[in-house]
């Protein structure tokens, strides 16, 4: 048994607004919670209209004021965009409103495309390569001040946040490893790196302060419902979405469709099929054997599931069915 999370995108799906969409994130972290999810985490991301979640603090702290006991965080917030100072700042805040639950994941990716990740008034390629800097920095300024520290964040000092390397290449297994941090891997879009990243983060993992020893967590899209063919049919929004991403079609994000055929070419079914080959989709005999390899697979620690479903009952209907598998450990 091991314990299950959620990550969240807040979707925007066709016929829905931003703010449909964020009252659809909180009932859904109610749902976990009341179901005995560990976590719910959001995802920063920019210039989507499918994706809600671009200002990621302000909506962890909506979800985590609904809930009482689920921890909330970020999976994750992109460091580059940011200053080390303005994370402490938000997070020393989120914090100090629900304390002893927040979870602070950081990424390396910019959650955009270039034009957009420029407008975010950072530069990307000095962010980028700073980013081990500045996750260091970002811990001293969580954590208790040295003797005449210049800059403090308030809130944020003190806080002691719990911090996340999240990542889809080996560069943020070596990184993990060395700064001794939990690592969560992004197999649920990025598969090909899953096992070699898993590998090398723990034979060089680097025991820490915050951490003795390697805590992995690994990331699958999971859509479940009392059927095989609803759930593949619920799942046709999410693979929907990724064709368009591969065409920089913007949309939010799409109704399901009874099939597929006709909307994508060969080409790209393979692609899609491929990036998504770890999804969980099904009546819950299928998904609790898919998982069941998965997780022998990869010996993770936790899972984190994205519920891509346009259509909030079946969202909630699927975080239940999910939570009664038996290898699932409850909060």
């Amino acid at each position: 048994m091991i314990p299950f999370s959620i990550l969240d995108l807040s979707p925007v799906g066709e016929g829905y607004s931003v703010r449909d969409a964020l009252d659809q994130s909180r009932r859904m972290a109610i749902k976990a919670e009341e179901q005995g999810y560990k976590r719910v985490w959001l995802a920063e991301h920019h210039g989507m209209p499918g994706i809600a979640s671009a200002a990621t603090s302000i909506v962890i702290a909506h979800v985590g004021a609904a809930t009482n006991k689920i921890r909330v965080g970020s999976g994750g917030v992109m460091l580059p965009n940011h200053s080390p100072l303005v994370i402490a700042e938000q997070f020393g805040t989120l914090e100090a409103l629900l304390p002893g639950r927040v979870d602070l994941g950081l990424g390396r990716a910019p959650g955009t495309d270039m034009r957009t990740a420029s407008a975010l008034r950072r530069n990307m390629d000095a962010g980028a390569e700073n980013f081990p800097q500045d996750i260091v920095e970002l811990k001293h300024l969580l954590g208790t001040p040295i003797e005449n520290q210049a800059i403090i964040a308030v809130p944020g000092t003190e806080a002691n946040v719990p911090i996340w390397l999240l990542g889809s290449s080996l560069y943020s297994a070596h990184l993990a490893a060395a700064l001794g941090l939990p690592y969560a891997f992004a197999s649920h879009f990025a598969p090909d790196m899953l096992l070699d990243a898993i590998a090398i983060y723990r034979e060089r993992f680097q025991p820490s302060a915050e951490l003795e020893k390697p805590y992995v967590m690994v990331g699958v899209m999971g859509v479940a419902a009392d059927t095989d063919e609803e759930a593949e049919r619920l799942f046709t929004s999410s693979q929907q979405q990724f064709v368009n991403l591969r065409k920089n079609v913007r949309t939010r994000f799409p109704r399901p469709l009874d099939s597929m055929d006709g909307f994508w070419t060969p080409m790209e079914k393979m692609s899609v099929e491929h990036t998504l080959r770890y999804a969980a989709v099904g009546s819950v005999p299928n998904i609790e054997a898919k998982l069941k390899d998965f997780l022998a697979e990869t010996g993770a620690d936790e899972l984190i599931v994205s519920m891509p479903i346009h259509d909030i009952d079946a969202r909630l209907h699927s975080v239940e069915l999910f939570a009664s598998l038996p290898m699932m450990e409850k909060a």
